[in-house]
């Protein structure tokens, strides 16, 4: 291969990258305009279901290792553990477990997209609690933030979505993670997207 060659391809993924940013904010900006009033009834409805702040903060480890704050609809009592949600977990409220088990709490990181610390793509961020107690254990696994972090990913469309209750559940999404940062292209992210309704629907692995 010609360094010629090599940086043409070079300047293709930037022009790439620089299209999926674009299209990311563009697409976070008309949701959050077209999906306030649902918004704003999912915010009510947290409110009423019980105590505490409507939206939910949380360091998250971002591309490059930057720490960020993601934002979603709360779902858990306050003061709740850090400890990932298990099946029947007492934590949840009544309403956020119809959000947890939709998604739909996650819309606010439509507004992380939007000030750029996360794309619609890309591998789930995780606590930065998690991710220390995992980098030792799983080989690359810091890889996988070589690129922002993702509303949706490669991952969570191969059914390693949910709880990670063991080492290896882990290694397999942080495998499936680096499958899509070493083979990111545009095309990867559209299909990702089509396929991701479709991954939601199936809600075992959500709750």
């Amino acid at each position: 291969m010609t360094s010629e060659t090599t940086g043409l391809r070079s300047f293709d993924k930037r022009l790439q990258q620089c299209a999926k940013c674009l299209f990311g904010r563009s697409f976070a900006l008309i949701a959050l305009l077209t999906l306030t009033p649902l918004m704003l009834g999912i915010a009510a409805a947290v409110k009423l279901d019980s105590r505490g702040p409507v939206i939910f903060r949380q360091a998250r480890t971002g591309q490059n290792g930057k720490v960020f704050y993601i934002l979603k609809f709360r779902s858990m009592q306050v003061n709740a553990s850090i400890s990932q949600a298990r099946r029947n977990d007492q934590r949840v409220t009544r309403v956020g477990a119809v959000l947890r088990k939709t998604s739909l709490d996650e819309l606010p990181q439509l507004v992380n997209v939007l000030m750029g610390d996360m794309a619609l793509v890309g591998p789930r961020p995780h606590a930065v609690a998690h991710d220390e107690f995992y980098a030792p254990q799983i080989g690359n696994y810091m890889m996988r933030y070589a690129v922002k972090p993702g509303m949706t990913g490669w991952a969570q469309i191969n059914n390693a979505r949910g709880e990670t209750e063991t080492v290896e559940k882990m290694a397999r999404r942080a495998a499936l993670d680096l499958q899509y940062v070493q083979n990111w292209s545009l095309l990867l992210d559209l299909r990702i997207l089509i396929a991701t309704p479709l991954a939601l629907i199936r809600t075992d692995a959500a709750y």
